[in-house]
């Protein structure tokens, strides 16, 4: 791991055990992540993309250790995020923090925003209370909140407010990477541009390294330095954002990207549009579990899963990737 890196997975996983049917039914593994291999350096933005079932929210609370993987690496600062001693791991959690899709629900409404921001503090440093109230002050200026709401209670604030609320709560303990899942789809559009904002400026002077979740493409474009795109707990396309936005090579992100709205026609493009459901997990098709859904189609997508390979400078899982490259957009 160099210096400017943060946070390193190699062949991530979770799994879970789901019974589908009765009290003594067996159980199936259900694939939440199946090998997602990513690194994050300081003041870069990883952004993760994919439909509803990709395993998004999943990778979100492996990384920020909520849940523990079931196999993989996991690297953040050069330490391992699977330690089991419990007061290393209590250190290493406080590098990662997350800030959640619901400015409405991630915030307790019986707490004054001085007490949200300063609980962090309270909890994993020995800061006096007024060392505590002058550092919530400090990162309330930082996210464009005046000195006059540290006394407010949430239901006070509108949405883009309190998600600035989240923010500031998110980077009380200057983590070296933040978990966005999410974090503008809740909020009016007016407003989505000025959280992006904050979250990028904010990015530029805290040197901070983003594991940015999301569906909006047009949001990932603007605010991601590389891209992964997820389809039923694997990566089908990654590598940096302006090699796979300007020619995506793999079906499902053909697909994506033509299912979002462009003014100018010519952008527009005739790529196909997505089809059909998003397979269940417990029962994933055999092969390239896309199969079923993809244009491209033939019998070795039924029969074997491609792996991620190096191809025009990103990796593509995608047993007909050259075709597609060679045909252009």
């Amino acid at each position: 791991m160099s210096n400017s890196e943060v946070i390193r997975t190699i062949g991530l996983a979770r799994y879970y055990q789901v019974k589908t049917g009765g009290l003594f039914s067996p159980s199936h593994a259900l694939k939440a992540l199946d090998g997602v291999s990513f690194s994050i350096n300081r003041g870069k933005t990883l952004a993760v993309v994919g439909e509803s079932g990709c395993g998004k929210s999943t990778l979100a609370r492996v990384v920020t250790m909520i849940e523990p993987p079931t196999d993989g690496q996991l690297e953040i600062g050069g330490m391992d995020g699977t330690i089991k001693d419990k007061s290393l791991r209590r250190k290493l959690r406080t590098q990662v923090q997350i800030i959640f899709q619901d400015p409405y629900g991630s915030l307790n409404p019986r707490k004054k925003v001085g007490a949200i921001l300063e609980e962090p503090l309270k909890i994993n440093t020995d800061l006096s209370a007024s060392q505590r109230q002058e550092q919530a002050l400090a990162m309330m200026a930082k996210v464009g909140l005046s000195q006059e709401q540290y006394s407010r209670y949430p239901h006070m604030f509108s949405g883009g407010q309190r998600q600035r609320i989240a923010v500031a709560r998110a980077l009380m303990l200057k983590p070296a990477l933040v978990v966005a899942d999410e974090p503008v789809s809740a909020l009016d559009v007016s407003v989505q541009a000025q959280a992006l904002n904050l979250l990028m400026d904010l990015q530029e002077e805290m040197d901070l390294a983003y594991l940015f979740i999301s569906h909006d493409l047009s949001v990932v474009r603007l605010i991601s330095d590389d891209l992964m795109v997820m389809y039923l707990g694997r990566p089908v396309e990654q590598g940096e954002k302006e090699t796979i936005f300007n020619k995506p090579l793999h079906p499902y992100t053909r697909a994506l990207m033509a299912a979002t709205p462009k003014v100018e026609k010519a952008a527009r493009g005739i790529r196909t549009p997505l089809k059909g459901e998003l397979p269940s997990p417990l029962d994933p098709p055999t092969g390239c579990t896309f199969h079923k859904r993809c244009p491209h189609m033939t019998d070795v997508c039924t029969q074997e899963r491609p792996a991620l390979r190096l191809l025009e400078n990103r990796q593509v899982a995608c047993h007909h990737a050259e075709s597609i490259a060679r045909a252009g957009n």
